[in-house]
């Protein structure tokens, strides 16, 4: 049996969730799905699933492997997809959504820089801070600022950000400095709708112990720049990435809070459906955006 066979059909079970899916992405039989996948565990000497009647999990080893087998198969699909595009000029329309604040300070001083390099590319380019489905509504990349541990999608990452608390001197003059996450629940907060957690903010102790507060948000916005500009205007409490906030705090307009309590440090990702087939107009694109975020030292107040 081809091993590549084996590791692509293991795969494809795990991303389904069942032998049945499986058969129907990959074009096999389910007996032959069955027969990779029981034929890799006999080789390997270790079983990758639990299988119930209802429901399959991988186990301890089923997840290493998975992961492995995974980053093996996608670098075969981009060395094809790589060789296969080289000679070819890219050409064509690209239609990007990102962050809108990330958007506006770090992405819209490079687009100019792309266009000159690939003229026959043109850009469409939509800001939202809302999460679009790539495929149903149609865009070749996205930007995302988030943890994309369990995405389906395929990724990139191009920086991090990290997520601070923090308030205006004159909020904290009139209604007191929290000394600990948990007082964050009697504050003024200013919460971000698309934040996965919404009103829980994490944190970790010095002692890396996690903390978990319940905030009580006056406003939600939809928008990191309404957030910012509430805490400007002395209204409460907000939690927001370094790229939006780190001019004001190196100002003093804004003041971090808790610093020995760390907080979240996000990926910042360029996000694409499928390796496979991947036009060369994307690929160059995601390549140009690694390049450029690559620089040493590239940190949110260049």
């Amino acid at each position: 049996m081809d091993k590549f066979q084996e590791m692509a059909s293991f795969v494809a079970v795990v991303e389904a969730g069942s032998f049945v899916g499986a058969a129907e992405v990959t074009g096999l039989s389910k007996a032959a799905v069955s027969r990779h996948v029981g034929e890799l565990e006999q080789r390997l000497g270790a079983r990758l699933l639990h299988r119930t009647t209802r429901r399959l999990s991988l186990t301890d080893d089923g997840q290493l492997f998975f992961a492995r087998a995974k980053e093996m198969l996608a670098a075969v699909d981009e060395a094809e997809s790589e060789i296969s595009s080289r000679s070819g000029e890219p050409s064509g329309r690209l239609r990007i959504n990102a962050p809108l604040t990330f958007g506006v300070l770090h992405l819209a001083p490079l687009w100019g820089r792309f266009t000159q390099r690939y003229p026959k590319v043109s850009l469409d380019i939509e800001l939202s801070d809302r999460v679009v489905d790539l495929v149903e509504e149609g865009y070749d990349l996205a930007v995302r600022i988030t943890n994309l541990a369990n995405s389906q999608l395929v990724s990139r990452q191009l920086a991090t950000t990290r997520m601070i608390a923090c308030a205006s001197p004159a909020y904290l003059a009139q209604h007191g400095t929290p000394t600990h996450p948990a007082e964050l629940a009697q504050h003024e907060v200013i919460s971000y709708s698309y934040f996965a957690a919404r009103d829980e903010w994490t944190f970790t102790a010095p002692d890396d112990a996690p903390v978990v507060v319940r905030t009580h948000a006056r406003i939600h916005a939809n928008n990191g720049d309404t957030c910012r500009a509430a805490a400007l205007d002395h209204q409460g409490i907000i939690l927001q990435p370094d790229f939006i906030i780190a001019d004001d705090l190196r100002r003093g307009d804004l003041v971090e809070l808790l610093p020995t309590y760390r907080t979240m440090t996000l990926g910042i990702h360029a996000v694409y459906p499928s390796r496979k087939h991947l036009p060369i107009k994307t690929r160059r694109l995601v390549d140009f955006l690694v390049e450029a975020f690559a620089v040493p030292g590239w940190d949110v107040a260049r």
